[in-house]
């Protein structure tokens, strides 16, 4: 009898598990519901009769989509002052209980919209708005930010559209102030600016590798959020995000990278160099998170491991702010009777 009978605690774990996966089945089934009825709200929007009731229908689809998170995005993954980066589970999908499948269905649904509300502020930017999105992403080596990029933005307008990606400082850029670069790429009203790497860049690299001294990376905290304050107060919101990815996850991106010709040019050596210091780039980084994780810009910590979830939180995130935005499209500016009167005088 002894050791061939299952505990109560076991029982009740085995219990458990089974009732969690009946709930995750669940939720899973109900997104499917879900996507299906916003696809077919999605191709209603252009049906509308007015400007008003198109953007009235837009919305719902955009609140629509955000129902199918358990918690949103911005709620579950903001940084907080209980947060450590290195206890977050980078194969974790938070507040998200559809499959791969779902996430993909819902990456080409959130595009559609995403690329919506760019051309609107686009076009109000045009017109002098001040509205403007700045996006930076950051984390580890083949963390996937490149395809956060590509998947993301795969419908949206070119044409307002910017994306930079910051290596090490040019001779050039040396001779100026750290943040001269990154003003320079900034977004023009209207526009998205997208920063592969930033100006965080220059306080953790001097944190590890010890570039510069002490007292001048640990004035850039305070440097930073005043920067940002100010880009804020002047209508160009802050999406920041750090893309959380495991140690082993890395090294099997590397032996793709390293297995397939067509990846090569990906690698460098100093990637390796970075992952032996691993631990001295987490301790970097939450020290960032901890002195610039504002309340106008805050920092979100994004489970990275599984690509396509990482890639639906920065839909999401993107979309809702864009959305929070309540832009019209603007007016027309001339006398629309005159104008149409020269045209026909033409035909």
């Amino acid at each position: 009898m002894g050791g061939e009978g299952v505990s109560d605690d076991g029982a009740h774990r085995g219990s458990d598990a089974r009732l969690g996966d009946m709930a995750k089945d669940k939720q899973s089934k109900n997104i499917k519901k879900t996507m299906k009825r916003i696809a077919s709200q999605a191709q209603g929007v252009e049906d509308a009769d007015t400007i008003t009731e198109r953007l009235a229908r837009a919305a719902k689809s955009s609140d629509m989509l955000s129902s199918v998170w358990t918690l949103p995005p911005a709620q579950r993954l903001r940084f907080s002052a209980n947060t450590e980066l290195t206890a977050v589970d980078a194969g974790s999908t938070p507040g998200f209980d559809g499959d791969q499948e779902d996430g993909e269905r819902f990456i080409a649904l959130s595009a559609n919209e995403i690329a919506r509300y760019q051309r609107l502020m686009y076009a109000n930017g045009i017109r002098g708005d001040h509205h403007r999105l700045l996006i930076v992403l950051q984390g580890m080596d083949a963390s996937g930010k490149g395809g956060i990029v590509r998947h993301v933005f795969s419908q949206v307008d070119p044409m307002g559209i910017h994306y930079h990606g910051f290596g090490a400082p040019t001779p050039q850029e040396r001779r100026h102030d750290y943040l001269w670069r990154i003003r320079r790429e900034l977004p023009a009203n209207g526009w998205i600016s997208i920063f592969d790497r930033s100006q965080y860049e220059d306080i953790v690299m001097p944190h590890i590798y010890g570039t510069v001294p002490e007292e001048v990376w640990k004035g850039r905290y305070d440097e930073i959020n005043a920067f940002e304050r100010d880009l804020v107060a002047g209508g160009c919101a802050i999406i920041k995000i750090f893309l959380v990815s495991s140690k082993e996850a890395q090294r099997k991106h590397f032996l793709d990278r390293l297995d397939d010709p067509r990846k090569y040019w990906k690698f460098d050596p100093s990637d390796l160099d970075a992952r032996d210091r691993w631990d001295d780039y987490m301790g970097a980084w939450q020290d960032v998170f901890e002195r610039t994780s504002t309340s106008y810009a805050p920092w979100y910590l994004v489970p990275a491991d599984k690509r396509w979830y990482s890639r639906i939180v920065v839909s999401e995130l993107l979309r809702t702010t864009m959305k929070n935005f309540n832009m019209t499209w603007p007016p027309l500016d001339v006398d629309r009777n005159e104008a149409i009167r020269r045209l026909d005088a033409d035909s």
